[in-house]
């Protein structure tokens, strides 16, 4: 009975740590935002202090569809996606705002004045409290934003060159329809 008692908790532990293990390189895309095909939060998000770019909030997203990028200086992925962000804006055209992630103003400036700036707008998120609300887990975020304002595409972590095609210009063509 004794070892019936200490071999029931070590089954369990072995068996948690394998559904651990079995999961930890899961695609996070598989974890669907509750907002798709929903309109984007009420929300109003002020410039980043000394760019010359606009801050916005949701009622700029309506009109044409949007591309809403979650970013901050501070990202080392962030640093990785940014020029496909800019090769995005120069192929598409495509109206891009982002949403500056718990971010100093100045920083955000330098790490725009290093990499460039594809934005149209950019909201200066201090508090994170609009992240929240779009259901941000953790930066960088990509979504796309129809003409109505409805929330129809999630992309976390990174872009890269085949989420780009393969998932994000079919969501935009798609959000323009």
């Amino acid at each position: 009975m004794k070892k019936l008692l200490f071999a029931v908790p070590l089954l369990l532990l072995v068996g948690l740590m394998a559904i651990f293990a079995s999961t930890i390189n899961r695609d996070p895309n598989l974890v669907r935002s509750v907002l798709i095909d929903k309109q984007a939060p009420e929300f109003s998000l002020p410039p980043v202090e000394g760019l010359d770019v606009p801050g916005f909030d949701t009622a700029s997203l309506k009109g044409e569809p949007t591309v809403v990028n979650v970013f901050a200086s501070w990202c080392l992925p962030c640093r990785d996606e940014h020029p496909l962000l800019e090769a995005l804006k120069a192929r598409t055209g495509v109206r891009l705002f982002g949403i500056n992630h718990s971010d100093a103003p100045e920083n955000a400036r330098a790490f725009l004045a290093e990499l460039g700036n594809p934005y149209d707008a950019i909201g200066a998120d201090r508090d994170r409290r609009v992240s929240i609300e779009w259901g941000v887990y953790g930066v960088p975020e990509t979504f796309v934003v129809d003409g109505t304002g409805k929330i129809t595409f999630k992309h976390v972590g990174p872009l890269t060159p085949e989420a780009i095609e393969n998932q994000l210009l079919p969501a935009l063509e798609k959000a323009r329809l």
